[in-house]
């Protein structure tokens, strides 16, 4: 019976590190098609905001911004529209954890 349950409790955990590495992937995925703007993981050239090493909080209040049409923009409400509020945090994380 220890056995079973050892094994069990084995299989959760295994999934829920795959489920989180998948998690992991999806975001650098999501987080490549900012790059054509904002460079690769955020550290863009002159003349375009970078996203790396931004506050969490900061980022995610700027795309929650451009999503609800608080901030005129040229492409970036429409972008941010895309995304799922839980998406946006998502990219919020990722990119505030890059380094400049």
């Amino acid at each position: 019976m220890k056995k079973w349950i050892s094994l069990v409790a084995g299989m959760a955990l295994g999934t829920v590190a795959l489920l989180a590495r998948a998690d992991a992937l999806q975001v650098r995925s999501m987080a490549a098609s900012c790059a054509a703007c904002h460079g690769t993981n955020g550290v863009s050239q002159p003349g375009i905001e970078p996203l790396a090493g931004q506050s969490q909080d900061d980022l995610r209040k700027k795309l929650l911004d451009f999503k609800m049409g608080k901030t005129p923009a040229t492409l970036m409400h429409q972008l941010a529209k895309g995304y799922s509020d839980a998406q946006l945090e998502q990219l919020a994380s990722y990119f505030a954890a890059q380094k400049r």
